[in-house]
Parts: C-alpha cells; sequence; structure tokens
C-alpha cells in the first residue's frame, strides 16, 4: 500500500504534529466534508510507524474534541502497516464552517489555508441559504393589498399550461395551495407577484448614441412582476426596429431581436435578482445595443457558458418564484433560460453577450447596423402618425351629429345642399372603413387578448391614436371591454364582429 497526501488524505510523522494535524482535519471538513489522517507515516509516503498506547489515542480523541468547533465524533484505532504501528483516523461533518485553535482554515491541495473574512462569509452563506432566502420570507403586506384579478389571470394561464391541478377559490385559499403563504401570512414572492404597491422597481431609457451621454426618452415604473413583464417587453417592442414582409395571404411584421429571446432575459432579470439590494432592474437601449440589467450576482464559480452548454443544473437565488413563473409557463424550463436565448439570438443571426458585473448580471443583444440615424426615421414615423390623427380627429369631429334633428353639427351642411350630399357620401365611406377596421381589431384578440394598442397599430397599419380611437368605439358599442388593469390586463370580446350603429 503506498500513501500521498491530497486534498482528503493528510500524514503525519507523529502525534508530536498533532496541532498541526488537528489544523488539517478541519481544513479537510470545510472542503470535502470527510477525509482521512495518518499518524505514523512521513509526508513523503514512508511509513515510519508510532508508539500506540491507550493514551496515546485518548491524546488524539481529546485534541480533536477541545480544539475542533463545531465538534466532530472521528473514528481513531491502530493500523498496522508494513509491519508497523500506526493511528488512522477517520472523520466527516456537515455542520460547516469548522475552526481549529478559533481559526477556520481551508485544503488546497495537500495544505491548510486561513480562510478570509470573505471566504468565511461564502461558506455561511451557502450553509444558510434556505434560512436567508428572501422569496420565502413573510411580508409585512397584508392580503387585501392581493390584486385578486391578476391572481385569477395567473391561474387561468396556469390551469391551461396544465401546470396547476386546482381551480380559483378565494384569494387565501389559492396563495396557499401555491405555497404562497405562512402561518396565513403572505411571502415576499406573493408580494412583488400579485400587488401593485411593492418595492420592485424597473428604470427604462431610450439613449441617442451608443453611451448615456444624450437620452431621448426615460421612464420609470413600480408594479408586480407580471405587470413590469408586460411594461418592459411592449417599451422595448415600441424602441426597436421592425420590417414588413408580405407573403401571399398575410403581412409579417418581423423585429430585428427575436422577442421570445428579450422576453426569456426579461423573464430571467426579475426572477433572478437580488432582492435584498435596493438597486433598480434597468433596460437601456440605444442605438447598437439593448441592454437589459438585474442586480444579482452570477453563481460563484460558474460562467453563462457552463448554463449554455446545457451541462449544468438550475441555480435558483428565488425557487419560489421561478416554481410560480414556471407553472404559468414565463419559464418553460428550469436552468434553460440562457441556453434558450442563445440559440434564438443564433438562429435569428444577432449577436447576444452575457456579462458578469460587480454590481449584477447584464444581458446585451446587439442590434442590426442600418443607414442613417434609427432615431430620424423614428421620428419620420412619429410625424407621419400625427398627420394621420389628424385626419381621424377630422373624422371624429365630421361624424358629430345632433341628437334633436339627427342632422350634421357643421354649420355649412345645413346651408349647403351639395355639401350635405357629399358629406352624407363620405360619412358612409368612413363607416365602412371603420366597420373593417373593427372587424380586424376583433379578430386580432379574438388570437391575442393580452395583446397592447401599439400591437394592434401595428398589426392593423393605424396610428396608436387611431388604434386607440378604434378601440374606444368598440367599448362604447358593448363589442369590447378591458378586464383587469390596463398594464397586465386582457381584452375580452362581447360579440364576434362590428356592426354599424
Amino acid at each position: 500500500m503506498s500513501f500521498k497526501k491530497n486534498e482528503q488524505l493528510e500524514l503525519k510523522k507523529s502525534t508530536s504534529l498533532l496541532k498541526e494535524a488537528v489544523i488539517s482535519i478541519a481544513a479537510i471538513l470545510n472542503k470535502h466534508r470527510k477525509g482521512e489522517l495518518y499518524f505514523g507515516i512521513k509526508n513523503d509516503g514512508v511509513v515510519v510507524g508510532q508508539t500506540v498506547t491507550e493514551k496515546t489515542i485518548r491524546d488524539v480523541s481529546k485534541a480533536i474534541s477541545d480544539f475542533i468547533e463545531p465538534q466532530i465524533f472521528p473514528t481513531i484505532e491502530c493500523v498496522t502497516i508494513k509491519n508497523k504501528q500506526c493511528i488512522h483516523v477517520s472523520f466527516e461533518g456537515g455542520e460547516i464552517p469548522y475552526y481549529a485553535y478559533g481559526r477556520a482554515y481551508t485544503r488546497v491541495g495537500d495544505e491548510n489555508k486561513k480562510l478570509s473574512a470573505k471566504e468565511l462569509e461564502n461558506i455561511i452563506i451557502k450553509k444558510n441559504r434556505g434560512l436567508l432566502r428572501w422569496d420565502n420570507r413573510i411580508s409585512d403586506t397584508a392580503l387585501e393589498n392581493i390584486d385578486k384579478q391578476a391572481l385569477k389571470d395567473f391561474m387561468k394561464r396556469a390551469k391551461q399550461a396544465g401546470r396547476v391541478g386546482f381551480d380559483f377559490e378565494d384569494i387565501e385559499t389559492t396563495l396557499n395551495k401555491l405555497g404562497l403563504l405562512k402561518n396565513g401570512k403572505l411571502l415576499h414572492a406573493g408580494n412583488v407577484l400579485f400587488c401593485e404597491k411593492n418595492s420592485l422597481e424597473v428604470q427604462l431609457a431610450v439613449f441617442a448614441g451608443v453611451d448615456k451621454i444624450t437620452f431621448l426618452d426615460i421612464k420609470q415604473y413600480k408594479g408586480s412582476i407580471f405587470d413590469l413583464l408586460e411594461r418592459m417587453e411592449t417599451y422595448i417592442k415600441e424602441h426597436i426596429d421592425w420590417r414588413v414582409k408580405f407573403g401571399q395571404l398575410r403581412r409579417e411584421e418581423i423585429p430585428e431581436i427575436p422577442i421570445e429571446a428579450v422576453r426569456e432575459a426579461l423573464v430571467n432579470s426579475l426572477c433572478h435578482r437580488d432582492y435584498l439590494k435596493p438597486e433598480s432592474n434597468k433596460i437601456a437601449i440605444f442605438r447598437n445595443r439593448v441592454e437589459i440589467y438585474n442586480p444579482g450576482s452570477f453563481p460563484e464559480g460558474f460562467t453563462p457558458e457552463d448554463f449554455i452548454s446545457g451541462k449544468e443544473q438550475s441555480i435558483l437565488r428565488n425557487p419560489l418564484l421561478a416554481e410560480i413563473l414556471f407553472k404559468s409557463k414565463e419559464i418553460e424550463k428550469w436552468g434553460s433560460g440562457l441556453k434558450r436565448i442563445y440559440e434564438q439570438c443564433v438562429g435569428y443571426g444577432v449577436k447576444i453577450e452575457f456579462n458578469i458585473l460587480k454590481s449584477g448580471f447584464m444581458t446585451t443583444f446587439y442590434r442590426r447596423e442600418k443607414e442613417g440615424s434609427t432615431w430620424e426615421s423614428r421620428k419620420k414615423i412619429k410625424a407621419r402618425d400625427s398627420e394621420q390623427a389628424g385626419v381621424e380627429a377630422k373624422e371624429r369631429i365630421d361624424a358629430k351629429t345632433d341628437t334633436k334633428t339627427g342632422r350634421k353639427t357643421d354649420m355649412k351642411t345645413s346651408t349647403k345642399t351639395n355639401m350635405k350630399t357629399s358629406t352624407k357620401t363620405n360619412m358612409k365611406a368612413n363607416m365602412k372603413t371603420s366597420m373593417k377596421t373593427g372587424t380586424k381589431i376583433i379578430e386580432l384578440i379574438k388570437k391575442n387578448p393580452r395583446l397592447s394598442i401599439s400591437e394592434l397599430a401595428r398589426s392593423t397599419g393605424l396610428s396608436r391614436q387611431g388604434a386607440a380611437w378604434n378601440i374606444d368605439k368598440l367599448k362604447k358599442k358593448g363589442m369590447l371591454e378591458r378586464i383587469g388593469p390596463a398594464r397586465g390586463g386582457h381584452w375580452q370580446v362581447i360579440e364576434s364582429a362590428p356592426t354599424s350603429s
């Protein structure tokens, strides 16, 4: 049998080196939780033997018991190796950190190294991770602050995804079944998921160039995770470029960055952030890139490539939050987020970067290069939309009728018969166009009730103001209803298609 020192095996010539042996035991425990030590074997593996008596065994046992904290219970025995007596000590323990003579050590190769204050702090945090988790602590928020409709909407999505086996009953029962209550009190996870008033905040900005010198737009939002997800996604959609592809039967709008990858990055930024830090999540849109930042350190000892390769298991900072987001399919599969973002961007031809920062983590999508200023082209679009809004405003004025006589309120039409005929003709054309637009909006909402006004505008070719005006008409006719808040709610169709009134 040959012996060689390593990270889990220590060799000592004799019990005269008992103090060093005790330090080695503590160091090995802190690194590997178990190990072995021999007295009577030199560092180079040569067996020299050790005088072994009952007192020798007691001295070794007492030193380990007195000078290692917390206490361990090793197996100490006399063994014969190459016809020479030696002492074999085997030990294990999971109550790290272990201290020898009041100091903490770790094993590096075949030597012992004192743990720094930071290293010791990290060991303690890892040991107590479950107890120190933010998402499963009790919050100060009362159940009365829960957004009932948001909770109902979540349950509907989770049932459709097949990831919950029960229906919404009442707020308390449902939250309890979801594991978001402890002793009848709301946990932090439930607070940020289903309460509009909480500490969660996001900052969003558009910058003129490739740095943060000049900004063109800046926003700050507070709200629930589901609400902020929609706001963040909509903000990015509204400030990146889209191109139109015409097929035989339909018109398809294609973003410069894959929206599925963007949404995955946004979910990750809210799910894995460090909620003990007061800093906000941030979105910064530059001429050449989109940055999504969250104040949450990346798992120690890992790199993004470890998870992109698909070889590493998920490491969750907020497991309870992740579980709830998984149930509603905001998270498709634990531990695969970075891999899916990367693969979607590669397939789309978009450069993607994941950066571990001292203050947190950042995902960067690089935008497609194009001639001219993106902002200038966007200003032209806004000018066109403003002109369209003016036309629509005129149509609304022209369409007003006197409630008593049923005639146009335009005074000129009351005195000029030829103008009256022209106005009626124009109004019929406007009504026909409005009906077609209303029908298109209803069809789109049937397919996706969570469409925003901006998305409806793009899909119908209207300006945002025009889309809002048409939606308002449908609501007044009792054909469309908004369920839930403006942010985070959805549309409900009352009738299948608009009719003239």
